[in-house]
C-alpha cells in the first residue's frame, strides 16, 4: 500500500517516545513492502526508509500550525492516511482512508498540570482533539487508558516494540543502579526521582547509581546523566540497570516501562492509570504511592529474588508490543478489514 504518515515530531527533535514511534513504525512498514512517505516539520533521519517531505511550520503554536499546513498537502495519490495527532484542521479536504492515533489525551494532560499559562494551552488543544473526532474512519488509541478520556475511539493497538534490540542481558551493573528515562520537569517528573534518590536511597545505600536519560543536565553525588542517547546506548542502559523507576503522573502507558520490562529490568513506576495498565494493576511491575516510591525503590534493590521475579514477569508482558504484530493490526485497520478489527468499513476518496 502507499502510505502517508503525518506527524508534527521525529527523533531529531521530539523529546518524548511519540517521534520515535512515528519513525520506527513508519521503517517497519516499508520493511513489510509497503510504500511511505512522512509529512513533519523536522529534517530527515539518518537511518528512515521511507520518504520524507517537509512541512514548514512556525515554531510559535506548532501543534495548531502544523495541523493548518496539512490543509496544503495533496494526500490524493496515497492509499492511506494514518495521522500520528496535529490533523485537526483537514476538513473537506480531499484525502483517502484517514486513521488516527491518538498517543495520548490533552485533557488528561490538562488534569495533571499545575503551571496556568500551560493548562490553558493544553485545554485549547484538548478542543480540537475532541472536536476532529468525527474526521477519521478510524480512531486508535495506544493505551485503554487514552481511549478513557477520548469519545469515539475505535480500539486500542499498543505502541511497538523491537525485540531483537530490547532483550535481556547477561550480567547486570555491579552496583545498584536505578535507570530514569524521560524529562526532568513536567509530567514524567524526574526532579522528584533525583530527589529521591539524594535524600532516601544515597543515606541507605552510598554505593548506589542513578543513571538520568534525559535533555535536562542533571549533576550529584552518584548520579550520572547520558543526556540523550542512541537506541543502542539506551538498551545496554536497560540490560545494566537494576531498576527502571517511572515517577511521573502519565495517565498513558510510558514506553520506557515496556522497553526496560523486554530488557529483564524490574519496573518501578508511581501508581497512576497508564503505569497500573502497564503492569496489569502490579502484576508485572511495582507500583507505589509518590510518597511511599523511595521505600518500595530500597525494598527493590535490597532484594534480588524479587528483581528476579520481576524480571522474568516483565519480559512475558512485554512480548504483547512486538512491531510484527502492532503493523499486523494496522494493516487490518488500512484495508478496512472489519473481520480482524471490528472496524466498519468506510469509503474510499472524500471530502
Amino acid at each position: 500500500m502507499n502510505v502517508a504518515i503525518a506527524s508534527l515530531f521525529l527523533p531529531s527533535r521530539c523529546k518524548t517516545s511519540l517521534g520515535y514511534q512515528v519513525h520506527y513504525f513508519a521503517n517497519k512498514l516499508v520493511e513489510r513492502g509497503h510504500s511511505v512517505t512522512v509529512f513533519s516539520r523536522n529534517g530527515s533521519e539518518e537511518d528512515a526508509f521511507y520518504s520524507l517531505r517537509a512541512v514548514h511550520t512556525p515554531r510559535n503554536l506548532e501543534e495548531f500550525g502544523f495541523s493548518w499546513d496539512l490543509r496544503k498537502v495533496d494526500f490524493s495519490g496515497f492509499d492511506v492516511l494514518h495521522a500520528h495527532g496535529n490533523d485537526w484542521f483537514l476538513w473537506g479536504r480531499e484525502r483517502p482512508r484517514h486513521i488516527h492515533t491518538f498517543h495520548g489525551s490533552y485533557f488528561a494532560e490538562f488534569l495533571h498540570e499545575p503551571r496556568t499559562k500551560e493548562k490553558l494551552r493544553l485545554l485549547a488543544l484538548a478542543a480540537c482533539q475532541t472536536a476532529s473526532g468525527a474526521l477519521y474512519d478510524n480512531a486508535i488509541a495506544v493505551s485503554e487508558s487514552t481511549r478513557s478520556f477520548l469519545p469515539g475511539i475505535s480500539r486500542v493497538i499498543y505502541n511497538g516494540l523491537d525485540l531483537k534490540v530490547f532483550t535481556p542481558g547477561n550480567k547486570k551493573s555491579n552496583v545498584p543502579v536505578i535507570l530514569f528515562v524521560g524529562m526532568l520537569w513536567g509530567r514524567k517528573r524526574g526532579d522528584l526521582l533525583v530527589r529521591i534518590f539524594r535524600e532516601e536511597i544515597l543515606p541507605k545505600m552510598p554505593d548506589a547509581k542513578l543513571w538520568m536519560v534525559c535533555d535536562e543536565k542533571v549533576e550529584g553525588q552518584g548520579v550520572l546523566w547520558f543526556g540523550r542517547v542512541c537506541l543502542q546506548l539506551l538498551a545496554q542502559l536497560y540490560r545494566k540497570a537494576w531498576v527502571l523507576c517511572s515517577p511521573g503522573s502519565n495517565p498513558s502507558i510510558g514506553l520506557s516501562t515496556i522497553e526496560a520490562m523486554a530488557s529483564g529490568t524490574t519496573v518501578v513506576a508511581t501508581a497512576n492509570q497508564g503505569s497500573s495498565e502497564a503492569t496489569l494493576s502490579g502484576h508485572y511491575g511495582l507500583l507505589a504511592k509518590k510518597e511511599e516510591l523511595g521505600h518500595t525503590l530500597l525494598a527493590v534493590l535490597q532484594d534480588r529474588p524479587l528483581r528476579e521475579r520481576f524480571e522474568l514477569l516483565g519480559i512475558e508482558r512485554a512480548s504483547s508490543f512486538s512491531w510484527e504484530s502492532v503493523c499486523a493490526q494496522y494493516e487490518a485497520v488500512y484495508r478496512g478489514d472489519t473481520q480482524s478489527c471490528g472496524i466498519p468499513a468506510a469509503s474510499t476518496l472524500k471530502r
